[in-house]
């Protein structure tokens, strides 16, 4: 009996050592064995926060990061849910987002992790090759119709944006279509086809000979053409790069954000401390956007 007894004690405090080691489910973690981070958002932000929690397994292998997308307000609203350790965004957290995190417990923290270029882009074989903010404005809004009204062929013009929780498009909206007038309450022209990822838009544009979209500089690739954009409509057209970002020549480009609660792990504190580093930043710049350091 006596052996029994002690068996059962032994197995009740070995259970008891397993839990305290093991990872936090709800989404803290801790800085030893087994620490997880829960990591969601921005579409635009996702392919860079993958090659981070990739490189990051090297730095500290203990360490386990899930990345996915959905968009800026998915990720937002899963930090305002208080499920998840780490937002991203490709646009500011609003007021109303903020108040709403606070209503549940949660102080929101910016963290601007990178910065980013939206390109203009069309096919290929569009012989446009620029445009201004205000004809780029009209085109959106759906009072530019037919390339033909901005130097181009006959064409109709076929519009491509992102789905309305992303961030891309509410940047788009409020800087480009609205011109960043906070009264203007324009929206996207009811024909604009809406598609929910990045990749989606350059598939369209990329097979579509009338089609504009826009997306992050970080996933064009050759098989579209880059516009380049003018303040003005007899300005200098300007072409989006890490060095026109950083100048502030190109007219449409913006910061990138994670948004953590005030209080988070070790864990957490430690890799957002990593995302700074020169070896971190190395990858913004790989994957086309612009480091903050």
């Amino acid at each position: 009996m006596r052996k029994i007894l002690l068996t059962l004690v032994l197995l009740a405090v070995l259970s008891g050592c397993a839990a305290s080691n093991g990872g936090n489910s709800s989404g803290g973690a801790d800085s030893g064995a087994n620490a997880y981070i829960q990591n969601k958002g921005s579409d635009t932000v996702v392919n860079l926060a993958l090659a981070w929690a990739e490189k990051y397994q090297d730095v500290r292998p203990e360490v386990r990061i899930s990345v996915t997308g959905g968009g800026s307000g998915t990720g937002i609203a899963a930090l305002i849910e208080g499920t998840v350790d780490i937002a991203n965004a490709s646009r500011a957290i609003k007021a109303e987002e903020r108040e709403e995190a606070a209503d549940n417990g949660i102080e929101a923290v910016e963290h601007i992790i990178a910065r980013d270029a939206i390109a203009v882009i069309v096919h290929p074989d569009n012989p446009v090759n620029e445009l201004s903010l205000l004809e780029i404005s009209g085109i959106f809004r759906g009072e530019i119709n037919n390339w033909s009204e901005v130097g181009g062929e006959d064409r109709p013009i076929v519009r491509v944006s992102r789905e309305t929780n992303s961030g891309t498009h509410v940047y788009f909206l409020e800087s480009v279509i609205r011109l960043g007038s906070s009264e203007d309450k324009s929206i996207f022209s009811a024909d604009t086809l809406l598609l929910p990822s990045s990749e989606g838009i350059i598939s369209e544009v990329r097979d579509n000979p009338n089609a504009i979209g826009y997306d992050g500089l970080g996933y064009v690739i050759p098989e579209v053409k880059v516009l380049g954009v003018s303040k003005e409509l007899d300005g200098p057209a300007i072409m989006p790069s890490v060095d026109t970002v950083n100048t502030g020549d190109y007219p449409i480009s913006r910061d990138l954000y994670m948004y953590t609660p005030a209080t988070v792990s070790d864990a957490v504190e430690t890799y957002l401390a990593w995302i700074y580093s020169e070896e971190a930043q190395a990858i913004v710049k790989e994957l086309g956007f612009v480091p903050v350091r």
